[in-house]
């Protein structure tokens, strides 16, 4: 797989290889909603809070007495319906957390990166750490590049140029390559990759050569299924 890579007048000036293992893979629905509602929940801080009647100071008298007044009964001033008393069923601190296995977690991610080449919504840009650290300079950058309503800049790691030039850009919001996540990838419109930071993502990412193609055991098993597949047919025609 090759993509064009422009400079920083939005030219384009080569190819780069892009693994498939990372961006041209079927992009799994499922496990990058799973994988974005988890990032989200563990993102929650789960420090709210209410008091419940037991909790709220005060209201340790009883209001009036119990009978002849004519009004309804009372025992305490802190019960839940009253004007500043206790919360029934209300929030308390709890932990928001929750598990993905680390294989999904990665697909996930790849899902996401492919389906932004399968869209065509991602850029691989090429000198961009040289541009002058200026907003008006770093504007001029994102607007030779394909038209787009946000983008998100992958850095290999910090480059204090790009940072600095984009950081008071709307929609625009620069990410180092080790931190990519679905959130991100699927919150902004366009993927601006640096040249080097798609060596990072890559090497991050992308799959073993093990994992690539299938173990010679496996191609055995599939075989021996196969013949016996085979075989189960023959004498199935045979007995009709």
């Amino acid at each position: 797989m090759q993509l064009d890579v422009y400079d920083t007048t939005g030219a384009v000036v080569g190819q780069a290889e892009l693994d498939e293992t990372v961006w041209g893979i079927e992009p799994n629905i499922g496990v990058m909603h799973q994988a974005l509602i988890r990032q989200l929940a563990n993102a929650r801080l789960g420090t709210h809070d209410t008091k419940t009647r037991a909790e709220v100071r005060g209201g340790g008298r009883k209001p009036w007495r119990q009978k002849g007044t004519g009004r309804a009964r009372q025992g305490s001033t802190r019960s839940p319906q009253w004007v500043g008393g206790g919360v029934v069923w209300g929030p308390h601190p709890r932990s928001y957390r929750q598990e993905m296995p680390r294989q999904m977690r990665r697909l996930a991610i790849r899902s996401a990166l492919s389906a932004k080449l399968r869209d065509d919504r991602l850029t691989i840009i090429d000198g961009l750490g040289d541009v002058e650290a200026r907003t008006k300079a770093m504007k001029a950058v994102l607007a030779a590049l394909p038209v787009s309503r946000s983008m998100l800049i992958v850095m290999p790691g910090r480059v204090e140029s790009i940072e600095r030039g984009a950081g008071n850009l709307p929609d625009v919001k620069t990410i180092h390559a080790p931190y990519l996540n679905v959130r991100d990838v699927l919150k902004y419109d366009r993927l601006v990759v640096t040249r080097e930071a798609l060596a990072v993502i890559e090497g991050l990412w992308a799959l073993p050569a093990e994992r690539r193609q299938p173990s010679s055991f496996k191609l055995a098993r599939m075989a021996a299924r196969a013949a016996a597949s085979a075989e189960a047919a023959v004498a199935a025609s045979r007995e009709a």
